[in-house]
């Protein structure tokens, strides 16, 4: 049976993270929700006779004991979250007693909800797409207000709205080019070869707009994954500490303090950074401060951004240019830290290493520098532009994969256009774009591709 089917059964999970709290949910969705937990429910009347979107108090009482004082949730369908019946039992927050509620409502006949098996039958169900339905868990997992406002958009179906929009674009194309090739009496005329091309080109342009913001968005959605790096006792921690306003890493005078690396996410003027700070990079005989040295060259090598930082008031020395051409070609910012006091380092030798742009003078003890870094930061990655929502509109590497794929569909459409191929090539070519275009939505439906994305929900969502 084709899972993706599978909508006729009941299913139930803890909606509240597990723990001490003022409030749980168990939530149940399925036709059959409200005559399920009637059965359990001891109220003034039975939770058959409320209206949709209501609130009951009673208890919740199986095999004759009572679990807990409760506050029911009744919302029949089609108007909820999965456009089934959904009922939802609000009870003191616990572990135990939220526990024991959802056991009873599992003995009762329900089923144990998959991970984000909720949000999978409101997709199921055509309540939202799969980019709205993918926004949901990027609006739990928001780091910034910049990164939930992208999720929000995306919940509200701008992604959706712009990619149907391309895909209709591309069917009524196609369904110009069938007519051609239903009545061959007719020849495809020189000027309807000419208006194939300019819709193509049109479309073209509006994928490339589109991906050639996919890298800002992926740094909105997910961050900038950022590494500290230096030779020990420059400043990296106290620069972890600075940046994070608080003391997070033990700063001492004594070189290789840090062994072991300390990871934290920050916002810096709306651009969300997992940070790492890491062993001081040098040739060391300890064993546990080689191995922080080896970890801390692995986590340079898989960053988006490189932070290094060197002492202003002293001169290059060996380890400083072993690590400068260690990060040679990668996304580097240079900070060069102590600028309090008198500077001794070559900027001529420095910018044979690095660009000059790339070169930030902070003074963390005197708390100088910092708008140079954000600068910096968006030279960097966002050609020195503000930050915006609206550029996180494709930040999902899934959606810019299915673009990408549609996009070189659309160029070799282009090309079968203007070499003047038969009209079955290029309505080929059109359809083969407007199925990777239907990926992005979920109207081009796989089930592996499906299952894959709610997996990553967390159970009662």
């Amino acid at each position: 049976m084709n899972r993706l089917n599978q909508l006729d059964d009941i299913i139930a999970a803890i909606s509240t993270p597990l723990g001490m709290g003022g409030i749980g949910i168990v939530r149940i969705s399925g036709q059959g929700s409200v005559e399920l937990v009637d059965c359990l429910f001891e109220g003034k009347k039975s939770l058959l006779e409320k209206k949709s979107h209501t609130l009951s108090y009673g208890k919740i009482i199986s095999r004759g004991e009572v679990i807990d004082e409760v506050l029911v949730s009744v919302m029949k369908e089609p108007q909820t979250y999965t456009k089934e019946d959904i009922v939802e039992i609000n009870c003191h927050g616990g572990a135990l007693v939220t526990r024991r509620i959802l056991e009873a409502v599992l003995n009762e006949g329900a089923r144990l909800a998959e991970p984000g098996e909720f949000t999978k039958r409101a997709f199921l169900n055509g309540r939202m797409d799969l980019t709205q339905a993918e926004a949901v868990i990027d609006i739990i997992h928001s780091h910034t207000d910049l990164s939930r406002q992208a999720a929000v958009n995306q919940l509200e179906g701008r992604l959706k709205t712009e990619v149907r929009s391309m895909r209709e674009e591309l069917l009524d194309m196609i369904a110009a080019i069938e007519a051609v090739i239903d009545y061959p009496e007719h020849d495809v005329e020189e000027e309807t070869y000419g208006n194939m091309e300019q819709g193509a080109l049109k479309l073209l342009s509006r994928m490339e707009e589109l991906l050639a913001k996919a890298d800002r968005g992926k740094i909105i959605r997910e961050g900038l994954e950022t590494v500290i790096v230096g030779k020990p006792n420059v400043g990296k921690s106290s620069l972890l500490n600075w940046l994070l306003e608080e003391e997070r890493a033990i700063v001492t005078d004594i070189p290789g303090t840090t062994r072991d690396t300390v990871e934290e996410y920050i916002n810096i003027d709306g651009i969300p950074m997992k940070i790492v700070d890491t062993a001081g990079i040098r040739e060391t005989g300890d064993v546990v401060e080689k191995m922080g040295v080896e970890k801390s060259k692995a986590y340079a090598e898989k960053s988006d951004l490189i932070l290094m930082m060197l002492d202003g008031s002293r001169l290059l020395e060996g380890e400083d240019r072993e690590i400068l051409s260690f990060i040679h070609g990668k996304k580097t910012l240079v900070l060069l830290n102590k600028t309090d006091l008198d500077q001794k380092i070559s900027m001529e030798e420095l910018e044979k290493y690095i660009p000059k742009e790339q070169l930030i003078s902070i003074s963390i003890k005197e708390n100088r520098g910092f708008e140079e870094l954000i600068h910096g930061l968006k030279d960097l990655f966002f050609s020195g532009e503000s930050v915006k929502a609206e550029d996180g509109l494709l930040g999902n590497t899934r959606h810019k994969n299915a673009l990408f794929q549609a996009k070189e569909a659309m160029e070799h459409c282009l090309t079968t256009i203007r070499t003047r191929m038969p009209e079955d090539f290029i309505s080929m070519d059109l359809q083969d774009a407007n199925r990777a275009l239907g990926e992005i939505t979920g109207d081009v439906a796989d089930e592996e591709i499906i299952d894959r994305i709610f997996t990553k929900f967390c159970l009662g969502k």
